[in-house]
């Protein structure tokens, strides 16, 4: 029997922030917890769980289909059967010495919440996440003791014309993207009554495996740039000024044909022979980097970077699961450059950059950063956040004149099919706090992309002007 708390009306429980969106109600909300005994006592955290933010990543899903009566019903069973074999969900995160955070498994539960929105789906336009898909996706009251946070809330909200919205908010330090979307669909697989595989069943929870040092010492063997700040504005101090500056998305959507032009960009020039071809992923990546290095019009001599994460399941020796559930990423950036060279340079130029800061991932460079980050006496000036204040002179920066980049083209978030189909969206539930390009693989699986770029407002018009002119010029 499942034993979950209801709580009837508006959403009361004090760590998540009551909406007060007329366009959309709280119903109900409920405290969802595994519905038989799991593990208790504390989960180490890897290094890689450490350096991400503990905040919440949050997600969007878009489904066309109506919403059956017994929805969240269905859901809510589901949930709490599916927290059985992913019981660190239903734990709470504490802060430990040298400012590390540590997980306790204590099965105090998840949240889902049902809303009900007076908006039609057309009235989202293109669900980029700012107003008013905002209503869409649990917030949160950061100032309320950590040990009081649930680690997932799910906001399911029936659309006026009977689509459905579920903004899903899990913290980052739980796990990555890819593990986070194989959740999701291992949680819609049970909703729609199949039957779960092996590696759905029992996921690898434990982190330890991540432990392992290439060195008995435990002692950084490399020199490791991705994790000090990035170049600022010439003649500047400090980012403040760049990090006080308004930001906003667009969404750009690339056909396969697209994609492919862009690659065959990067590989028609100064190609030496019988290199291996840029991928579509550096190609894209490079292009973004140039259109915004344009857009924002920057002196030629300007340095300026990429930063950004990569899977290292594969890179790791041995290789992790592909049913790893955590973070198996690690901080990568693109050899320095200046502005003139990357704009007055082949696209082959940047494509090469990219490529570099992705190939110095080897198992022994991955080893060393972890180590790197396990030797460190505190932690704040490498985690990422959403919370800290703008005045925070040690945040993590990687806006302007810099870039960051966020990669979802491997997350098979099409399988997120909880009764009514494929999603038709899938994206960022909230806009990044500086200047990112987030890549997601297309709905259909044809090789179309989307990516959602967060920038400054001051240099989009110009940068998404660059972007599709820049496609259509054969000089390139």
């Amino acid at each position: 029997m499942i034993n979950n708390s209801q709580i009837q009306g508006k959403y009361k429980v004090p760590v998540v922030t009551e909406q007060s969106c007329e366009m959309v109600t709280i119903k109900a909300s409920y405290r969802v917890i595994p519905n038989e005994p799991t593990p208790n006592g504390p989960l180490w955290l890897s290094e890689s769980d450490q350096m991400v933010r503990w905040t919440h990543a949050a997600t969007l899903y878009i489904y066309k289909a109506n919403h059956k009566d017994d929805a969240i019903e269905r859901m809510r069973d589901s949930l709490s059967m599916i927290l059985v074999h992913y019981y660190p969900i239903a734990g709470r995160l504490r802060w430990i010495q040298g400012g590390r955070l540590e997980l306790d498994c204590n099965a105090k539960g998840v949240v889902l919440m049902e809303s009900e929105s007076t908006k039609r789906m057309a009235e989202y336009g293109d669900f980029s996440p700012k107003e008013p898909i905002e209503d869409l996706i649990p917030t949160f009251d950061y100032t309320q003791p950590i040990e009081e946070i649930p680690l997932l809330v799910v906001q399911v909200t029936r659309l006026y014309d009977k689509g459905v919205a579920i903004g899903v908010a899990l913290s980052h330090s739980l796990a990555d993207g890819f593990a986070n979307v194989c959740f999701i669909n291992t949680w819609a697989k049970l909703v729609r009554g199949d039957t779960l595989d092996m590696d759905e069943m029992f996921p690898t929870l434990d982190r330890s495996i991540m432990l392992k040092s290439s060195y008995p010492s435990f002692a950084p063997r490399f020199d490791h740039p991705e994790m000090y700040p990035l170049p600022l504005m010439l003649g500047k101090s400090d980012c403040m000024e760049e990090k006080n500056k308004s930001l906003t998305v667009a969404t750009l959507k690339l056909t396969s044909q697209q994609v492919e032009k862009l690659k065959k960009m990067a590989n028609d020039q100064t190609q030496r022979k019988g290199s291996r071809p840029y991928s579509k992923y550096e190609a894209i990546v490079a292009y973004i980097w140039r259109c915004a290095c344009k857009a924002r019009q920057l002196d030629d001599t300007q340095p300026t970077q990429v930063r950004f994460l990569v899977d290292i399941r594969n890179k790791l020796n041995p290789p992790l699961p592909q049913n790893y559930f955590g973070n198996a990423v690690a901080r990568t950036v693109s050899p320095m450059c200046n502005v003139g060279e990357l704009i007055s340079s082949p696209l082959s130029y940047a494509s090469q950059k990219i490529r570099e800061s992705i190939e110095i991932l080897t198992n022994e460079y991955i080893r060393s950063q972890q180590d790197f980050i396990r030797g460190q006496e505190h932690l704040d000036w490498i985690r990422a956040s959403y919370i800290r204040p703008k005045e925070d002179r040690n945040a993590p920066f990687d806006g302007n004149p810099n870039l960051g980049v966020v990669s979802w083209m491997s997350m098979p978030w099409q399988k997120a099919d909880f009764g009514w189909g494929k999603p038709m969206h899938f994206g960022p539930g909230h806009m990044w706090p500086s200047d990112i390009g987030v890549i997601i693989g297309g709905p259909n699986g044809d090789g179309s992309i989307i990516i959602s770029m967060h920038f400054q407002v001051a240099h989009m018009q110009l940068f998404t002007k660059f972007f599709w002119q820049d496609m259509l010029d054969s000089s390139l």
